[in-house]
């Protein structure tokens, strides 16, 4: 689940190929909040408190809810891997959040079941959509022993 859409239409294009490619693994989806309206009279809190409501209407309690969050886990891929396995056999709908340019709210840390960090860089919330994603199919094509991964 992410907050806004991608501007930029060649990342868009990038995110629909590893989208397409991950359904051959996996029952995937990814849900597209829309921009908070009027955002530019609001300020970060209120953006943020605003799109932790949005992001919270739509996770249900039975879903396993994962920030991708600066301060969170960090893995390597093979761990990932191992780990987006273990998620799967819990077989809890996994729901894996990226937030707005500013964060996310105290609703929805409260809420979240868990953070993972993509890297102690920062990246633009557009650009973690095609890592988030990549990582992902990387993740499919290591638990399958496919050639994609090279350690």
């Amino acid at each position: 689940m992410v907050v806004g859409k991608t501007a930029d239409t060649r990342l868009q294009s990038l995110i629909d190929d590893y989208r397409k490619r991950l359904t051959h693994y996996v029952p995937f989806e990814m849900v597209v909040l829309p921009d908070i309206k009027n955002a530019k009279a609001l300020s970060e809190e209120q953006i943020k408190v605003a799109e932790g409501e949005l992001v919270l209407t739509r996770v249900l309690p039975a879903f396993k809810l994962v920030l991708l969050d600066e301060h969170g886990q960090e893995f390597r891929s093979v761990e990932y891997a191992q780990w987006i396995q273990k998620q799967m056999s819990a077989g809890q709908d996994l729901v894996l959040l990226i937030g707005g340019p500013y964060g996310f709210s105290k609703e929805v840390y409260s809420r979240a079941d868990g953070k993972i960090s993509l890297s102690k860089m920062t990246f633009s919330h557009q650009m973690v959509r095609l890592l988030a994603i990549e990582q992902l199919y990387r993740a499919m094509t290591i638990l399958r022993g496919e050639p994609y991964h090279h350690e």
